[in-house]
C-alpha cells in the first residue's frame, strides 16, 4: 500500500497541497511514529522540503522520491542557516509555484521560530498552513517515564530555553523562576547549564533537587542520566554534544525510579519500554 493510499484509508479525504503554498509542520521529537497524519500528507505531496537538522532520516525518507530535500537547520552554537535566509527561501520557493514543506523538529511554534516564518510568509502574501507537532518537552519526558505533571508533586511546569542564559542581556529571571517551586524543562540548555544551575540555586532551589538529562528522546539510542541540580552541569558534560538534549529539573524526575522499581516485578512481555538509564550515585 502506498503512503497516499494509507492516508486516504485513515483520513478519508487527504488535504490537498497546492503549488505556491507553504506548510509549516512539526516532525515531533524524533521517532517517526510520532508524526501526525497531516505531516505525512505534506511529505507525500511536497516538491521541496526545507528541514531542520534534528529531523531524523527516517522521517525524511517518507518524502516522495521526486522531492528536493534542503537542510535549513539551526543548531545552537554551530554554523547554521540564518533565519532571514530561511524565511526568504520559503517565499522564493513558493513564488516558483512549488509545494513547500517547512519541516521542524518538535512543534514549529515551541522554540522553533515558526512564528517568525509565518509572519514572513503572511507579509509576502504567501498562502500557508501550520501543522502542529509533538514537542520534546512533553513527548521526551513521557518517553523517559517522567510525567510532566504528577498529582501531589506539581501544579504547573515551566518550559524554558537556555539560549542566551549566559549573556549579560539575558531576559529570563532564573532566580525568580526558581522561587515558583515548579519543575523546569530546558530546551537548548546543555551548553549553558552551569550558569543556569547556579542562578536557580541562587534563587532558592536546593542542590539536591532531582534532575535528568534526556538524550535522543524517543529514538532507539535514547538514554537518560539522572542526577541532581548541584551536579547537572557535570552530568551534561559527559553527554554526547551531537545528541538532541533535554534537561528536566524537579521532583517529577523521581517518579521514573518508582516506575522502574515496580516494572521489575512484571512479566517481561508486560513491561513498558524503560530505556537504559545511566544513573549517578551521589
Amino acid at each position: 500500500m502506498t503512503v497516499e493510499a494509507a492516508l486516504r484509508r485513515l483520513m478519508g479525504e487527504v488535504p490537498e497541497f497546492l503549488p505556491g503554498h507553504v506548510w509549516l509542520a512539526g516532525a515531533g521529537p524524533g521517532d517517526v511514529g510520532h508524526l501526525t497524519l497531516h505531516a505525512i500528507a505534506g511529505l507525500a505531496q511536497a516538491d521541496v522540503v526545507l528541514h531542520d537538522a534534528l529531523v531524523s532520516p527516517a522521517v525524511l525518507a517518507l518524502a516522495r522520491p521526486e522531492a528536493e530535500l534542503v537542510p535549513a537547520g539551526k543548531r545552537c552554537g554551530r554554523p547554521s542557516s540564518e533565519q532571514t535566509s530561511i524565511s526568504a527561501a520559503l517565499v522564493a520557493e513558493a513564488r516558483a509555484a512549488r509545494r513547500v514543506l517547512r519541516l521542524k523538529g518538535g512543534d514549529p511554534f515551541v522554540f522553533g521560530r515558526g512564528g517568525e516564518e509565518v509572519l514572513a510568509l503572511a507579509e509576502a502574501g504567501i498562502p500557508f498552513r501550520v501543522i502542529p507537532g509533538m514537542t520534546a518537552g512533553v513527548a521526551g519526558l513521557a518517553a523517559a517515564m517522567i510525567p510532566a505533571t504528577m498529582r501531589g508533586i506539581n501544579q504547573a511546569i515551566i518550559f524554558a530555553t537556555g539560549h542566551g542564559a549566559d549573556s549579560q542581556h539575558a531576559s529570563l529571571n532564573w532566580e525568580a523562576m526558581a522561587s515558583l517551586g515548579q519543575p523546569i524543562v530546558l530546551y537548548m540548555g546543555a551548553k549553558r547549564i552551569g550558569t543556569i544551575a547556579r542562578r536557580l540555586m541562587a534563587g532558592g532551589m536546593e542542590p539536591t533537587l532531582p534532575a535528568a538529562l534526556i538524550l535522543d528522546a524517543t529514538r532507539p539510542e535514547q538514554s537518560v542520566m539522572v542526577t541532581d541540580l548541584g551536579h547537572i552541569a557535570e552530568t551534561v558534560g559527559d553527554g554526547d554534544e551531537d545528541s538532541p538534549a533535554l534537561i528536566v529539573i524537579g521532583r517529577i524526575v523521581t517518579v521514573r525510579a518508582r516506575i522502574a522499581d515496580l516494572v521489575d516485578g512484571l512479566r517481561p512481555d508486560l513491561r513498558p519500554d524503560l530505556r537504559p538509564e545511566r544513573a549517578r550515585a551521589r
